[in-house]
């Protein structure tokens, strides 16, 4: 008798801790347990940490709820002028409701990742070039809304989402170089012409100074010499005025009328007076002596029609007073 209950005591802890291990679960903190019993739900999900069940008769599924960084396939789109471009993206969720992330939707995880690429590919078309490549913040709480309003109802909220890479046809990224570059330029030439600007003010405040003072043009000349020299160069280079070179060349003008009145003077003075009636008896051709012979007339330019020293003569009598010859 004393043995047949102990059998009956030791087959009664042996179901007993049979039952307990098929009936213990161990949620951990992270997640929630949804418990179907006979196919149905139970009202609250169980909480963190030990907890029982029916063997055979309740299912308990555990729901991760933490957060989940899902990558969004890259999609390839049109944007809306005409660009082709292929874009990415990641998305961070997590489920809120366990029970409807158990019930309402087969598998959320999936069921997210394909509401984020149609989101997507719609945010792809209605958007430009210029928003997907700058204005990247509106567009990422465009989708973050267009994936959260069907994820709600999932027990699923969307935490964010942001537009990883946005790739470029080659031919694209050519063109924006050259458009960069041309944007550059025209910097350039509007900085270059301010200097340019601002550098002639500042160069006529100095020539009106120096106008004032001309020894102050000397001072700058040596000094641009001093500057040339130091440089240890076997060439150096002296400006020469201009005033200098327009001196020199009326100098020479003035000389050369001069000459030519001079022999026009003494071509004039050895001609001899023609005869004509009444001015004497006529001397032969034979008794008349030889003299100098007189001046041949002075050759006309054939493009000016004008005599050679004609230019000369005229410098010479816009001459001064002063300048003239007796």
């Amino acid at each position: 008798m004393v043995e047949e209950l102990v059998a009956a005591g030791i087959a009664l802890a042996s179901a007993g801790a049979l039952y307990v291990v098929a009936a213990a679960r161990v949620v951990k903190q992270y997640e929630r347990g949804v418990v179907l019993r006979l196919g149905r739900l139970t009202s609250v999900p169980r909480e963190p940490g030990f907890t029982m069940i029916v063997p055979g008769v309740d299912r308990m599924r555990k729901v991760n709820m933490q957060i989940v960084t899902m990558p969004v396939p890259a999609q390839e789109g049109i944007t809306h002028d005409n660009v082709t471009v292929r874009v990415d993206a990641v998305v961070y969720f997590k489920v809120v409701d366990a029970a409807d992330a158990v019930v309402k939707v087969e598998d959320y995880r999936f069921a997210v990742s394909q509401v984020a690429q149609t989101s997507l590919r719609s945010i792809i078309g209605k958007s430009d070039l210029d928003d997907l490549l700058s204005n990247r913040e509106k567009l990422n709480q465009g989708l973050e809304v267009m994936i959260d309003s069907p994820a709600l109802g999932w027990g699923v909220q969307i935490d964010r989402v942001e537009i990883k890479d946005v790739s470029l046809p080659e031919t694209m990224k050519r063109s924006m170089a050259r458009q960069a570059e041309a944007t550059r330029d025209r910097r350039a030439r509007v900085i270059n012409a301010d200097a340019e600007l601002q550098a002639s003010k500042k160069l006529a405040e100095a020539a009106q100074a120096m106008s004032d003072q001309p020894a102050a043009l000397q001072l700058r000349l040596l000094q641009t010499v001093v500057a040339v020299a130091a440089e240890k160069n076997s060439t150096l280079v002296l400006p020469f005025p201009v005033e200098l070179l327009r001196f020199l060349e009326r100098s020479g003008l003035q000389a050369q009328a001069r000459t030519e009145a001079y022999e026009r003077r003494g071509a004039g003075a050895g001609a001899a007076p023609e005869s004509g009636p009444g001015t004497g008896p006529a001397v032969r051709p034979e008794a008349v002596e030889p003299g100098p012979a007189p001046a041949a007339a002075p050759r006309t330019d054939p493009v000016s029609g004008t005599a050679p020293g004609a230019e000369a003569a005229a410098a010479l009598e816009e001459l001064p007073e002063a300048e003239q010859l007796p």
